[in-house]
């Protein structure tokens, strides 16, 4: 009798080809969802888990500024050059993001997340109350000067790499003018320069999106805020709220996208996070902004003619939250020991999220090579 060729005898031969090779068939079951948070975090903390013989793979706090500050420190040897990642807001934390945009990093440098002050898990574990008349930018500087300290000292560095991505680049530029010994390189991700200026530019383009959509609610209201961000009085949050609802919605935060609405989602996966983090993860938000974001929106850092450590810029084509054609600018005049602009074509302001793979390639073929030149990095 000749060989049928049916489904179920194709079937029941790769069965016996899989036993074979010693791996069983898998039986036919419906895709099932995760039960609970618990069980999803699980998944995704046992998928990107660190088994390196010398890997680094830790959730702490640490003693910052006073307080207790909550940081992950993860990497695939320990060995690699420290790479500091400064988020966004204030208090738009990437450490419960980094599980989805961060793992091949970890390949390549020890990379430490860090709730700051005021922030995530950091604002959870400490009384606000307490903690508010802290909520100054010149303790946050202090702070991130602190941070970068304890992982010179924790990981043998004479130097690190620092991330700041939109308000993490204020801190960051200004780590950058105070210890340049420290790093490799300031990396500015949504760089700050001039902010009353960027925020003109992103409400003259929201403006214009709006008027070519032909949007007359959005005209009106962003009509209502004119003259935006004019003189040295900082933007009322009422107005930058207003501004930013349509900014968001025509893409001048995540390219194609209206609003972060995906990143935020995406926190609740963060196998870093408790569940009392994920509550409080926007009070915290609204806390931090309160008391900081008013003040950063009268800063003025294209003031900064001069660094002494190399400069990367990773800015998004598509970025109006801090405009990206204002911190081009910025950097054709800064002087630096040298300096590299990586042009994100599809992303606005949330790169990391939106371009991660080219994130990963600059990082590794802009970046690791300084460190690699210093000696701080494992032979391949």
């Amino acid at each position: 009798m000749g060989i049928t060729s049916g489904p179920r005898h194709v079937a029941a031969l790769f069965a016996l080809y899989l036993c074979a090779f010693g791996t069983a068939a898998p039986a036919a079951e419906p895709a099932i969802a995760p039960a609970s948070r618990a069980e999803a975090t699980k998944i995704i903390a046992d998928m990107r888990r660190v088994v390196a013989d010398d890997g680094v793979e830790r959730l702490e706090k640490v003693r910052i500024g006073g307080i207790d500050q909550w940081v992950s420190i993860r990497g695939n040897d320990r060995r690699n050059p420290v790479l500091l990642m400064l988020h966004g807001g204030p208090g738009w934390v990437s450490m419960p993001t980094s599980w989805y945009f961060q793992r091949g990093w970890e390949e390549y440098f020890t990379v430490v997340q860090w709730d700051q002050r005021g922030a995530g898990k950091t604002y959870v574990d400490n009384d606000p109350a307490a903690i508010a008349p802290t909520m100054t930018r010149e303790r946050m500087v202090d702070d991130t000067v602190e941070m970068v300290a304890w992982l010179r000292r924790e990981f043998g560095k004479d130097k690190v790499f620092v991330l700041g991505q939109s308000w993490g680049s204020y801190l960051g530029l200004e780590l950058a003018q105070r210890k340049p010994q420290w790093l490799h390189a300031y990396i500015g991700m949504g760089q700050v320069t001039d902010a009353p200026e960027s925020e003109r530019r992103g409400w003259a383009w929201t403006l214009a999106q709006a008027r070519r959509d032909g949007n007359a609610e959005a005209i009106a209201e962003l009509e209502s805020l004119a003259p935006y961000a004019q003189g040295d009085a900082p933007v009322s949050l009422v107005d930058l709220m207003q501004q930013r609802k349509w900014l968001n919605y025509y893409g001048g935060m995540v390219h194609n996208r209206r609003g972060g609405e995906a990143e935020g989602a995406a926190i609740r996966l963060s196998p870093e996070y408790r569940d009392e983090d994920v509550e409080k993860i926007w009070i915290a938000n609204d806390f931090s902004v309160g008391h900081l974001l008013a003040g950063v929106l009268t800063l003025d850092m294209g003031r900064v003619q001069q660094l002494d450590c190399p400069l990367l810029l990773f800015l998004g084509r598509h970025d109006y939250n801090v405009s990206s054609s204002l911190a081009a600018e910025w950097f054709e005049r800064v002087q630096a020991p040298s300096k590299k602009l990586v042009w994100f074509e599809d992303s606005a302001h949330e790169v990391m999220n939106e371009e991660p793979g080219k994130t990963l390639l600059s990082l590794v073929r802009y970046a690791r090579p300084i460190a690699e030149r210093a000696g701080d990095a494992p032979p391949e």
